[in-house]
């Protein structure tokens, strides 16, 4: 986007006013008489309150990929795309996000800080403090919602995860949705993560499913660019005359890892020096390119961390593996990204595009730990080895070639008219984005919108810097706060502590002992020391006023508690979001409800469902299934036989079948799941299968999920949607009921955790 250095709002350059949104309406210009002959027809004129110029906005940001992965700035991994803007544009080595999903997106788009927004943990795991809410308030208009007002056609793609799980109803609310907030057009889903080969998509507000299968080739990303391309076309050919914003978040690189092999297999051999040997290197080649400083010190390895000689010769092809699915899902994604440059070439319009890539929402996730083949093992606190991996993926997924079903283990660029290599190394945040668009666009943002006052940015435009490397960052302090650690930037200094957790090891926590005031805080001079390589110890007295700062911006900020954000994750699961029903009356063919609006089989929920059917001979089909494959719970008959299955995390599957098959016929069927009264860390129950009031079958549940079967995955009745919970019926999806399911009932019975009850989890 054409960017003149000396440049400043005004009227005459096109920077209007900022007026409140929306716009009133023009007025009319007829001549009105008392008959059409003495009246004259004439539209009202039509409102330019953008520059003539002012140009389409593109925003690209990856999930959970970290600043050592690209090639563009010295890693292993081939990223063409973000190599093609940088090499046209300028990038900064000193930008910041939140490190948890939800945060970060709500803070991009809206110039705002998290607290504020209510938006300081993902939006399954919200609770009752106002910061932690998971609802962005009225009073922080998205800049989708702000631009559609100057007359932006808008556009999301991919992953939104900003909408309360309480709302994903088929009716609404639909205020929270990406169409709620300000775009005029959404193709993607709603949760943290889903599959890229089965995804539960969305478009704007309705369910609908993938437009073919993995077997005709279907992936997630690929789709996610031809829908951005096709709009890009769309606006083209029918309103050339608006400028769009485009919002493209693919769910990759997060887990689960879904890619074809032979993305995975060019990274074969590439990762055999290890993890330390490979990390040495990536940080000699950013500073031989100067993307880091010269001075900049690689620091040692925690001790806490694995090093890469203590790794078993046996599970070395596992953690090569893990590496290689990672990378090559990696460069599929940032490929599909330059669909879109493509397509900005072709209409001609890529020199009046300002293209905004954040290279990561998280940085590199640490579910994965010491590798996984599921990261909601973590979310779920459920224990599991490396080799129970390996056997795992061995016995059941057909070994280290299976289609990528793996998890692994900030950078900015901004495209303008002026390139320049030097790395821009000011100070800057993810909330820093929205006033940067704004900015460059030529609008100041409106002062109230849809009638409600908006709250001050917490973000500063970056525009100062982009014809000048060396300006003085205008950036002074930036609050940090993840789970209990946390940490606060101000005029090159930063202190940080860890909270609880040690997040690569965990076992080394504290969360039952846990006193916030007993936290070792660090000082670090980041003018001086670029990567926090000494730590500051002969200067108690700036630590202490930096940890004053930080309690001082927590309290503005709606931060406090602090570890609220491990409320409903570790301490009170059963307080997560959920439906306020303990009852449910459903039907054959529904489908798609949440899982947070459906009944709960996680640990601590104990049901009876009451199931009356019509058997067929030798009848088929699901029941009733909540979840997919990495994890769910799912009733279902296969053979004349009826089936339970409570998979907790691909990890632990079990499964009772009736010891005889079901008679034809009108069926009464009842299936039982009740939870242990004992409090266990991770606890366990009895799954019993009954007929006619007789027992069929049972089996122990000897571990649940605690906090969630699946990110995206549904519930549904008479049939399994998207991903399967069973490995049984995978190749027969989505494994239609072949009978007639006249009633489904179920509801919570004896000691399941209603509101107040804690009896299975522990007490701060």
């Amino acid at each position: 986007a054409t960017y003149v250095e000396d440049w400043e709002p005004s009227v005459a350059n096109g920077q209007l006013p900022a007026p409140d949104l929306p716009m009133p309406e023009m007025p009319s210009e007829s001549v009105i008489g008392p008959t059409l002959k003495t009246s004259v027809n004439r539209w009202p004129e039509k409102r330019k309150p953008l520059r003539d110029d002012a140009p389409n906005v593109v925003l690209i940001m990856n999930d959970d990929s970290g600043f050592g992965h690209a090639d563009t700035f010295g890693g292993p991994v081939h990223t063409p795309s973000l190599s093609r803007v940088a090499a046209t544009g300028v990038a900064y080595n000193r930008f910041h996000n939140h490190a948890i999903c939800s945060p970060s997106r709500a803070s991009l788009l809206t110039g705002g800080m998290r607290m504020p927004l209510g938006a300081s943990q993902i939006t399954e795991l919200a609770a009752g403090f106002p910061g932690y809410s998971g609802r962005i308030p009225k009073s922080a208009a998205t800049v989708a919602k702000v631009l559609a007002g100057y007359g932006y056609d808008t556009a999301a793609f991919g992953k939104w995860h900003n909408t309360p799980v309480n709302d994903l109803f088929r009716t609404g609310p639909f205020d929270m949705y990406p169409t709620g907030l300000g775009f005029s057009y959404f193709y993607g889903f709603l949760a943290g993560e889903t599959s890229q080969y089965e995804p539960r998509l969305y478009e704007n507000t309705n369910p609908i499913e993938p437009p073919y299968t993995p077997e005709e080739g279907y992936h997630l990303t690929e789709d996610l660019a031809a829908q951005a391309v096709k709009f890009i076309r769309n606006n083209r050919a029918l309103t050339p005359d608006r400028p769009f914003f485009i919002y493209f978040a693919p769910g990759a690189t997060h887990g689960p890892h879904h890619v074809a092999s032979a993305w995975a297999d060019k990274y074969k051999g590439k990762f055999d020096m290890g993890w330390e040997m490979l990390r040495n290197i990536t940080f000699q080649k950013q500073k031989a390119m100067g993307w880091i400083p010269e001075s900049a010190e690689l620091t040692q390895m925690h001790p806490t961390m694995q090093r890469w000689a203590d790794i078993p010769d046996s599970q070395r092809a596992f953690q090569l593996r893990l590496m290689e699915v990672y990378a090559g899902f990696l460069e599929h994604t940032d490929t599909q990204h330059g669909k879109i440059l493509d397509e900005l070439e072709h209409q001609g319009i890529i020199n009046n595009t300002l293209i905004v890539y954040v290279f990561a929402d998280n940085g590199a996730s640490a579910e994965g730990l010491y590798g996984t083949l599921s990261e909601l093992l973590a979310q779920n606190q459920l224990p599991t080895t490396v080799e129970q991996q390996i056997e795992t993926l061995n016995n059941e997924y057909g070994g280290l070639q299976a289609r990528g079903h793996a998890d692994t283990l900030g950078d900015f660029v901004a495209k303008v008219i002026q390139h320049d290599r030097t790395p821009r190394s000011q100070f800057h945040h993810v909330s820093d984005i929205a006033p940067t668009i704004y900015e460059a666009v030529g609008i100041k943002p409106p002062g109230i919108v849809d009638g409600v006052a908006q709250q001050p940015f917490d973000g500063v435009s970056m525009v100062y810097t982009f014809n000048n490397a060396s300006a003085v960052g205008r950036k002074s302090a930036q609050y940090f706060e993840v789970m209990g650690s946390r940490g606060v930037y101000k005029d090159g200094w930063f202190a940080g502590t860890l909270g609880p957790r040690i997040p690569w090891a965990p076992n080394a926590t504290r969360m039952r002992l846990w006193e916030p005031d007993s936290d070792i805080w660090e000082l670090y001079n980041l003018d001086a020391d670029y990567s926090q390589a000494m730590i500051w110890q002969q200067m108690p007295e700036k630590l202490a006023e930096m940890k004053s700062l930080f309690l001082v911006e927590a309290a503005l900020n709606k931060v406090l508690p602090i570890g609220a954000g491990l409320y409903t994750l570790y301490y009170h699961p059963e307080e997560a979001p959920k439906s306020s029903l303990t009852e449910w009356n459903l039907f054959e063919g529904q489908t798609r409800i949440a899982e947070s609006n459906a009944p709960l089989f996680r640990s601590g929920f104990s049901s009876l469902s009451k199931i009356q059917v019509e058997v067929p001979e030798n009848a088929s089909g699901v029941l009733y299934c909540i979840g997919g494959t990495s994890g769910g719970f799912t009733v279902y008959m296969d053979g004349g036989y009826l089936f339970a299955e409570y998979v907790a995390t691909l990890m632990y599957p079990y499964r009772v079948k009736s010891s005889t098959p079901i008679s034809p016929g009108l069926a009464d069927i009842e299936v039982k799941l009740i939870y242990d009264t004992e409090v266990a860390s991770i606890p366990a129950a009895n799954l019993t299968l009954l007929v006619g009031g007789e027992v069929v079958g049972e089996t122990r549940v000897e571990k649940s999920c605690k906090v969630i079967f699946d990110a995206s995955e549904t519930f549904d009745v008479g049939m399994d949607l998207g991903s399967p919970v069973s490995r049984v019926y995978e190749e027969r999806l989505p494994f239609g009921f072949q009978g007639k399911i006249n009633k489904l009932n179920i509801k919570y019975i004896h000691n399941s955790l209603v509101a107040g009850q804690r009896d299975s989890v522990y007490v701060i």
